[in-house]
């Protein structure tokens, strides 16, 4: 963003909440708010006369719910958007809904001591808005892809027909809600199982399962700890565990733990792939997704010295292309692919294996 400063316009019906999210922002040397708004329609004559970098959102406001203003405005006027949401099961729900309209990432509103609590997301906050204001926007434009899925007509690609020892794993933070359902979508029923970091708050991991499960063939759901990894199903980390990959006896299972953050993170990335690379070694697929920061990259280059193929998500698809850069960059990428073409390359790198083991 050069020496120019962050211009953030904040949108919430709560006048404490408009006061904090000026007072964080405002403290940031690259970065400054240039207005607040109590509702939508407010912000929408303060967009036109201001013309913001990011936009803050809350999620459930008066005049016009959040949901509706966001999908008008990335039709409309696209820009980048940060949503505000409670943490609720129904707020889960709907600031899922935003990330799917295209709202670059989400901050949550503690429950209790209000002011202390956002206080304490002051760098995450920062941090998130950073990105937002150099993420590449995801149009809502509806591809042939995204048509057919709408339609529950996804293409399914072919079954690997592989033993049960083929593991997929996935990281991803920034813009990857999207990303790993795109991932997801086409897979087989029978396809190997999955193992997925997705950088996410407690509260919100379960309906993120949920949501996949009824749009995929496959199982999604978050994982439990002890669990056998299944082939056809996908496994989420929940919102403030690491999960990681064991053995039990000839099985795979799924471990969790509240050990301290990794790279600020829990889950973190790193710790899934490097058990992945321990316990899995060249039987697993390793994919990072879009994101800022550098979780998971040591983490796939761990996995691809084991003898694991890596996929890397690519700049031109990526909403922020910083973990994907970095896994790049220190050589962990066996390949790097656009998102509309990731599952199909981990198929046919699956179906590779499977072609080699039966000449065996």
């Amino acid at each position: 963003m050069s020496d120019k400063k962050i211009k953030v316009l904040c949108v919430d019906d709560s006048a404490l909440i408009r006061s904090l999210m000026t007072e964080i922002i405002n403290s940031q040397a690259d970065m400054t708010v240039v207005a607040t708004a109590p509702d939508p329609l407010v912000a929408r004559d303060l967009i036109k006369q201001l013309n913001p970098d990011v936009l803050t959102l809350d999620v459930e406001m008066p005049r016009m719910d959040g949901l509706d203003f966001l999908e008008k405005l990335m039709r409309l006027r696209p820009m980048p958007v940060l949503m505000v949401s409670s943490l609720t099961e129904r707020g889960s729900e709907i600031t899922l809904r935003a990330l799917e309209l295209g709202a670059v990432d989400f901050v949550t509103k503690p429950r209790l001591g209000i002011r202390e609590g956002l206080l304490e997301y002051t760098d995450l906050i920062a941090d998130k808005i950073r990105a937002a204001a150099r993420a590449r926007l995801q149009s809502v434009r509806r591809s042939d892809a995204d048509a057919a899925a709408a339609a529950g007509l996804t293409p399914m690609l072919r079954s690997p027909l592989l033993s049960t020892e083929k593991l997929i794993i996935i990281g991803a933070s920034t813009g990857g809600t999207e990303a790993i359902r795109e991932v997801l979508q086409p897979l087989p029923p029978d396809c190997p199982g999955i193992m997925i970091a997705q950088h996410m708050p407690p509260g919100f991991t379960r309906s993120f399962a949920q949501r996949l499960d009824g749009l995929c063939r496959i199982t999604v759901k978050e994982a439990e700890h002890g669990e056998r990894v299944l082939p056809g199903h996908a496994y989420i980390a929940p919102g403030g565990f690491h999960l990681s990959l064991a053995r039990s006896g000839a099985n795979y299972v799924a471990h969790l733990d509240q050990e301290d953050p990794v790279n600020r993170h829990r889950p973190s990335i790193d710790v899934l792939f490097d058990s992945v690379a321990q316990h899995a070694g060249k039987n697993a697929i390793g994919v990072i997704l879009t994101g800022m920061g550098r979780d998971g990259a040591a983490g796939l280059l761990r996995m691809r010295q084991a003898g694991a193929y890596t996929l890397a998500q690519d700049e031109a698809s990526c909403v922020v292309f910083g973990m994907p850069r970095e896994a790049i960059a220190m050589g962990a990428a066996s390949e790097v692919a656009g998102i509309a073409e990731m599952s199909t390359r981990l198929m046919a790198r699956l179906m590779s294996y499977g072609e080699r083991s039966n000449r065996v």
